[in-house]
């Protein structure tokens, strides 16, 4: 047993498997003992059945944590005596219930109630009185239970309930047989009655019988003739319909070749105006073209006029510019001359100035110093003072000195430095202007290359665009035919059924699937493509071959089923549409066909053209067909040959007789769609195959393209190196600029910086010559006058110092005016005469002669070029406007003739109209006819069998004559107009129904009589069963008791009334009423006379103390009880019994004795009881304890000493 979430049990709890013999359970009360066995209880018994869901939820376990929301109960049975009817040594029960769940499982499989007690009714479980499970209390309810509870009791274990069902089962048949049968009693009554009318009219019918055979051989007569002259004018109406037909089908071939003419005038208007957009659209570009190439074109002239005007005048300017050079440069040499004579007077001049100046400078200070000292007599007080500012005096001369000598020596540096620097200014000046001629010559090397690169790129773009135009006007070719094939397609695909459509699809799917995977190459191999796709025939046979095959023109030809399976297989694994079917050739079983000899039909096959590999498939869809020349022919020949047989318009007669046909319009034919899709298809792979052979050009345009691309990069890469080396060409001309100015800046500051030498060093003179002047007087005496000698040196420095005066006025006036005429010319030199000549050859350089011509010669060619190009792009613009004007001229033709045919068409239509109305007529007055001629065979039929003698005996009567006798004969029979014209088909009738009704009451009376004796029977072996069942279980009972009360007797009594409601009878000892000698044989006993069971027991064995249930003690009730249950369990032992605290009403003695009972009870069967007495414990062979934790119950296997402990301890707290 597995139990969880039920009542106590909240954890999944599995019981040990159970001994086969005893089980005792022991725990204390409320541990959850009784809910173990109601989980059993609830699996097995009908008493936990129908719960309400609160019932439900109260079998679910309320404790702490989270709330059960489901419970079940496991039952595991050991099936090894195949005690249940299912082939398993184990068999598995569980129930699980929930707030709204109810369910059965078996071995895990959902099962339903009935399922569940079916099985267990099958396995010998009570299901209305499970005595196998006695539950606390059931042994008192027993024990108490009135004999009529236990009757009911032993008619269960009798087993008279199926007995009861077939008898209710046999009462409800014999009422429905009784209805029956009083409805035949009605019924044969009501015939009786009818049969004795119809007698009596049976004479006047057998008169009017006459007269009406006569009419109906007249009748039959008349509408005999009227038929063969129906027939004769619709034969006369068909042989009108062939001819009209014939008529009607060449006005529609003639209509219908208008059409395909005015369809090929359209496709070839669609080609020509495809054409014509084509060469519009070229034209259009090479206008755009064009317009590109003048405008190109107009801008090379402009820039060609612009530098021949350019080097035109750059070469006067250049002439002009060379002569002022010239003059320039003569009048600089003038100048320079000039100015080389005068500089060398005005250098002599100025050192002599110099000189002069400097000795005044000198005569000068020597004449102050002796002034000076003539005046420091009276300037100082004592000689040691004087010499103190002496040497004062000198100190500061010598840091003056020393200061100038400085200054003399820096600008001595700076001289000599600007020196230099012009000699390295001269040589830079040199370099870069050879690197500058080198740049010039670069540049116009890189020109000369930029334009020979840029032309040669026009050249290729020019091709390239050409092939562009050709490939697009291909390309529009293409595009035009693939539109085409698909308006084909899409018309033969609105033909055929989608389903169909989808599988082709599929089809061509799968094998691209295996093509592209690189499998099934075999299969790739082995597949032909669709019947349509395998032959060709004649247009004129397009549609009774299309009306012959129907959709079996979409079967897919293979070599064998192994292919098609094969293809099926990917073809669902892939879950792909449609509907296909396959023809595998190895196994379509085609035998050779006799065809007739005949001028008047051929065999289908013969016309068809195909690949004779594909024979058996041909043979399997066309080889039983004949295209015939008529109907006629037709229906002879489908009847003579069991042949199917086709008209060319499409008639079919069936070699079963069926005929098919009508109108059927060609223009859907769907052959002739294939015809026109395959012919595109063809057309578009000559196109596509004629763009493929001019994949050169495309490898050509490509070559181009890489060409061009590569001539552009070059060009970018001259562009590049250009403007590199006319930034270096600048950057040269700005550096030689720059050395220019700096040399020019030098120039000027080097005059200035010599004449403050030249002053320098003057002054310095004087301050050494004071410096001496002092160190002579330092140490002499301190004098108030000047000594003679000094004072004859201060005449002679006066003197000196006026002629110095003079000589140097006079010199500063030559110096002057040689300075003027050397910074007059030297200005008329820098300033004019050589900034001029820096311009003119500024302008020189600037001119770039060379460079001017190389762009003109590449312009000239790049103009030669482009002319060429708009010369061709003309010409070809030309040809086009010719080719468009030819087009739409041969355009213009085509719609005359769509016109005329057109005209025609509409002539043929109104003709067919015309003809379709005549033939509207013929066929409405055929149907008047048919209808006619049907009437006529339907009045034969309802005139019924005649006598061989009514087809000839008016034969040679006209109709006026027939007509004549038919009134007679109408005038006879309207005598017998109230005569009964069915009595005697009424009279045989209902002799005929009551034969029939005769015979089914005798079977429902023989049906009445097995059903009375079949409840007879039922009723006498419910008596047997009942009799045999007590006899059993009162000789049990009398042995169980002696056994569990030994000297004791006890006897079951059966008590029963009689039917007349007098006082009851007893019948001791399992006695039956025969062998009482009650009743009579002829009648049935019947149980309800039994009204109860009783019980008489004797604790003494005394027969003068047999006392009734009701005169025991509690205890003995419950003993007597349980030697009931055991007596029942002899008589119709159950599987296993459940006992709960059975020993609890009895004493220890009677306890023992049960144990007893219990233990030889279970060598053949299973027991497992609880109790809270030792005596139980003696006898059992597997203990079990229950344990209630936390609100949750736990069984456990223990062992015998522990459950002994566990009962005595009970006893003790109990």
């Amino acid at each position: 047993v597995i139990i969880q979430g039920f009542r106590s049990y909240r954890d999944q709890t599995i019981v040990d498997p159970f001994s086969s013999k005893h089980n005792v359970i022991v725990g204390r009360n409320g541990s959850g003992k009784s809910n173990f066995f109601y989980a059993i209880q609830f699996v097995l018994s009908d008493e936990f059945s129908h719960l309400r869901p609160e019932q439900r939820l109260a079998l679910l376990h309320e404790g702490t944590g989270p709330r059960v929301i489901s419970a079940f109960v496991e039952i595991i049975f050991d099936n090894s005596d195949n005690r249940l009817p299912i082939d398993k040594e184990e068999v598995s029960l569980r129930r699980v219930i929930g707030a709204k769940k109810d369910q059965y499982f078996l071995d895990k499989k959902m099962v339903t109630k009935n399922d569940v007690m079916n099985l267990l009714e099958s396995a010998g479980f009570s299901r209305s009185n499970p005595y196998y499970i006695v539950k606390q209390g059931k042994i008192n309810q027993m024990a108490t239970a009135p004999d009529s509870q236990r009757l009911k009791l032993l008619r269960e274990v009798a087993g008279t309930r199926v007995y009861d069902e077939r008898k209710e089962e046999s009462i409800s048949l014999m009422k429905e047989t009784e209805g029956k049968r009083e409805k035949i009693n009605e019924l044969l009554k009501y015939i009786e009655e009818r049969l004795h009318t119809l007698e009596e009219e049976k004479e006047e019918l057998a008169q009017y019988q006459k007269w009406d055979k006569m009419r109906r051989a007249l009748e039959y007569t008349i509408y005999n003739q009227e038929l063969n002259e129906t027939r004769a004018k619709l034969d006369e109406l068909s042989a009108k319909r062939e001819t009209s037909g014939e008529k009607s089908r060449q006005l529609r071939d003639a209509q219908q070749d208008a059409r395909d003419k005015m369809e090929e005038i359209e496709r070839q208007v669609r080609e020509l105006k495809t054409k014509i957009s084509a060469m519009k659209e070229e034209k259009e570009q090479l206008s755009a073209e064009r317009q590109e190439q003048i405008k190109q074109r107009t801008k090379l002239e402009l820039k060609a006029k612009d530098l021949q005007d350019e080097l035109a005048g750059n070469s006067e300017q250049r002439k002009r510019l060379l002569k002022e050079r010239q003059k320039l440069l003569e009048k600089i040499e003038e100048k320079q001359k000039e100015l080389a004579e005068t500089e060398p007077k005005f250098n002599s001049v100025k050192e002599k100035e110099e000189r002069g100046i400097a000795r005044l400078a000198q005569a000068t200070q020597e004449r102050t110093d002796l002034y000076a000292k003539q005046g420091r007599g009276s300037q100082f007080t004592s000689k040691e003072e004087r010499d103190k500012w002496i040497k004062k005096e000198l100190k500061s001369l010598d840091q003056a000195i020393n200061d100038k000598k400085r200054q003399i020596a820096a600008i001595h540096k700076d001289l000599e430095d600007t020196e230099a620097n012009k000699e390295k200014n001269l040589e830079q000046y040199s370099k870069l202007d050879q690197d500058l001629n080198e740049v010039k010559a670069r540049v116009e090397e890189l020109d000369r290359k930029y334009y020979e690169v840029k032309n040669k790129k026009d050249e290729l773009q020019s091709e390239r665009n050409y092939l562009w135009r050709e490939e697009n006007a291909e390309q529009q070719a293409l595009t035009a035919k693939r539109e085409d094939l698909e308006k084909k397609q899409q018309l033969l695909r609105a033909a055929t059924g989608k389903a169909i459509l989808n599988g082709i699809d599929s089809i061509n799917k799968v094998l691209e699937h295996f093509r592209r995977k690189g499998i099934n190459q075999h299969v790739l191999n082995g597949y032909h493509g669709i019947v349509m796709n395998n032959f060709e025939c004649e247009p004129a046979f397009y549609t009774c071959v299309e009306v012959t095959a129907g959709n079996r023109l979409f079967y897919h030809i293979v070599d064998s089923d192994e292919v098609s399976t094969k293809i099926l297989m990917e073809f669902n694994k892939m879950n792909l549409p449609g509907e296909v079917t396959f023809l595998p050739l190895n196994k379509l079983d085609v035998r050779d066909t006799a065809y007739p000899e005949t001028n008047d039909a051929i065999p289908m096959i013969s016309k068809l053209r195909y690949n004779p590999r594909f024979d058996k498939a041909f043979k399997h869809v066309f080889g039983k067909t004949l295209i015939c020349r008529s109907m006629e022919v037709s229906t002879q020949l489908a009847r003579a040959f069991t042949m199917d047989c086709i008209t060319l318009e499409g008639d079919q007669v069936s070699h079963r007789g069926a005929l098919t046909g009508g109108y059927y319009d060609t223009r859907k034919s769907r052959l002739e769609l294939q015809k026109d899709v395959r012919k595109a298809e063809e057309e578009l792979g000559e196109l596509e195959a004629k763009l493929n052979e001019n994949l050169r050009r495309n490898i050509e345009n490509i070559l181009f393209n890489n060409e061009i691309d590569q001539l552009m990069n070059q060009m970018q890469q001259i562009e590049t190196q250009q403007r590199k080396f006319k930034a270096s060409r600048d950057s040269i001309l700005s550096e030689m600029k720059m050395l220019k100015e700096k040399r020019q800046q030098s120039e000027k500051t080097f005059m200035p910086k010599q004449r403050s030498l030249q002053s320098l060093e003057a002054s310095l003179h004087a301050m050494e010559s004071t410096r001496e002047s002092l160190k002579a007087e330092l140490g002499t005496d301190l004098l108030s006058q000047l000594s003679l000698e000094d004072q004859k040196r201060v005449d002679a420095l006066n003197d000196e110092i006026r002629q110095l005066q003079q000589e140097n006025r006079q010199l500063l006036n030559e110096r002057i005016k040689l300075e003027g005429i050397i910074t007059r010319v030297e200005t008329y030199l820098n300033e004019n005469l050589r900034k001029r000549l820096d311009q003119v050859e500024q302008e020189l350089n600037e001119l770039r002669e060379t460079e001017g011509g190389t762009v003109l010669t590449a312009t000239t060619s790049e103009l030669e070029a482009i002319n060429k190009r708009v010369k061709d792009t003309l010409a070809r613009s030309d040809d086009l406007d010719n080719s468009i004007d030819k087009t739409e001229a041969g355009i213009k033709e085509l719609q005359k003739s769509m016109e005329r045919w057109k005209n025609m068409e509409k002539e043929h239509m109104d003709a067919i109209n015309h003809d379709t109305k005549e033939l509207e007529k013929m066929t409405n007055r055929q149907g008047m006819l048919l209808k006619k001629k049907e009437e006529c065979m339907k009045k034969i039929r309802e005139l019924g069998s005649l006598p061989q003698e009514a087809f000839e005996k008016y034969q040679t009567l006209s109709l006026k004559q027939l007509f004549r006798k038919l009134e007679q004969c109408n005038t006879e029979l309207k005598k017998y107009s109230h005569v009964n014209k069915k009595a005697l088909d009424q009279f045989v009738n209902f002799s005929e129904q009551k034969e029939k009704l005769i015979k089914r009451q005798e079977e429902l009376d023989r049906g009445y009589k097995s059903i009375m004796e079949l409840m007879n029977v039922l009723e006498l072996r419910k008596y047997e069963a009942i009799q045999l069942t007590f006899k059993q279980v009162s000789k049990n009972f009398s042995e169980v008791f002696q056994k569990l009360v030994p000297g004791g007797k006890a006897t079951l009594v059966m008590k029963k009334g009689d039917v007349e409601g007098s006082q009851s009878q007893d019948e001791g000892e399992g006695s039956t009423e025969s062998e009482r000698g009650s009743g009579s044989q002829s009648s049935v006993p019947s149980v309800d006379q039994f009204t109860g069971v009783g019980i008489r027991v004797s604790f003494t064995g005394k027969q003068g103390e047999m006392r009734e249930m009701q005169q025991l003690s509690g205890g003995q009730k419950s003993l007597v009880a349980l030697a009931l249950i055991f007596a029942i369990q002899k008589c119709d032992p159950a599987p296993f019994y459940l006992f709960d605290e059975i020993d609890q009403a009895l004493d220890a003695q009677h306890r023992k004795a049960v144990s007893d009972m219990i233990m030889e009870l279970a060598e053949h069967a299973q027991f497992i009881t609880t109790t809270f007495r030792p005596e139980l414990l003696e006898s059992a062979d597997k203990f079990y304890g229950v344990k209630f934790r936390n609100k949750v119950s736990h069984i456990d296997v223990i062992t015998a000493e522990m459950a002994k402990d566990f009962v005595e301890d009970d006893t003790t707290h109990g």
